[in-house]
């Protein structure tokens, strides 16, 4: 049985919104995100308070969406900083193949109801 998935390989860079930056914030910025790794540029920081609000946007990006839904066409975060004019936009960049069995412990179960070894 396959028991493979893809997700979309991610890019989440800083952008220049419509006031100045008050943040550590540097425009250029980014980091990536494939599978559940989060990974940065050498030398790159992020600042720990927009990455909180970017988070929980992620695991969704990654997934297939309907084109009507909003997670489909929206792509920039703001800063959670109200007086920072910092954006955050996420890019989709391509897909990456994952197994089942090498993400989770937790068994596939066959069409018969019975657990798939794989």
């Amino acid at each position: 049985m396959d028991d493979t998935f893809e997700l979309y390989d991610l890019k989440v860079e800083t952008v220049a919104g419509d006031r100045p930056f008050v943040c550590s914030h540097r425009e250029g910025d980014c980091f990536y995100v494939r599978g559940e790794n989060l990974i940065f540029p050498e030398g790159a920081s992020f600042s720990m308070y927009a990455l909180s609000a970017i988070l929980p946007l992620l695991p969704a990006k990654q997934r297939d969406t309907d084109p009507n839904d909003w997670m489909s066409t929206d792509a920039y975060i703001a800063c959670p900083d109200p007086n920072c004019g910092a954006r955050f936009r996420i890019t989709r960049t391509g897909r990456s193949r994952f197994s089942h069995s090498e993400t989770t412990a937790v068994p596939l179960e066959a069409e018969d109801g019975k657990e798939e070894q794989v």
